[in-house]
């Protein structure tokens, strides 16, 4: 009896109507309508990130250049450089911070002898190795959607985040 009145149950639990609006998975498919409000929202935001940015840059004593990635760097020229191949490697640290000049990591990222094409980096920092010099460090603003996007990185640093980050060629 206990039995059938539990399959009972969970029967007409399973029958209950969920009215909420079902949303596609990550990944999933969106409409046209949906990827038109997410692009206006992206543009919106990479306008007002490189309006704060340029702003920051303004107040600063150094100099920054735009690259062609939209990310600024302290040295003129840079990514107009020769740039490396695939399958070269690299070993390099960087320290992450934010416009206030926090640094939100104590230690460093650092990675030895990896191997380009082989590795996930975040946009702007594979960008930028492939042009710096072995032993040179240089500092990279970097808009949110070239750094951990509409997610961050899910630790410390959170959702459209822009950041600074200062690159050593090890």
């Amino acid at each position: 009896m206990k039995k059938i009145l539990f399959i009972s149950v969970l029967g007409l639990l399973s029958c209950n109507r969920n009215t909420q609006q079902a949303h596609p998975p990550v990944g999933g498919v969106l409409s046209q309508s949906d990827l038109n409000v997410s692009r206006e929202r992206m543009k919106n935001l990479n306008s007002q990130e490189r309006n704060h940015i340029q702003d920051w840059i303004n107040g600063q004593a150094v100099k920054f250049c735009p690259t062609q990635l939209n990310y600024w760097v302290n040295t003129e020229g840079f990514d107009r450089r020769e740039r490396r191949q695939d399958n070269t490697l690299i070993s390099y640290s960087y320290e992450l911070y934010d416009f206030d000049q926090t640094k939100i990591y104590d230690q460093p990222f650092e990675r030895r002898d990896a191997k380009f094409g082989h590795f996930d980096e975040l946009k702007a920092v594979e960008n930028a190795l492939r042009f710096i010099h072995d032993g040179e460090e240089v500092t990279l603003l970097v808009p949110s959607s070239l750094a951990y996007g509409t997610y961050g990185d899910e630790k410390k640093i959170d959702n459209d985040i822009p950041l600074i980050i200062k690159l050593k060629a090890l």
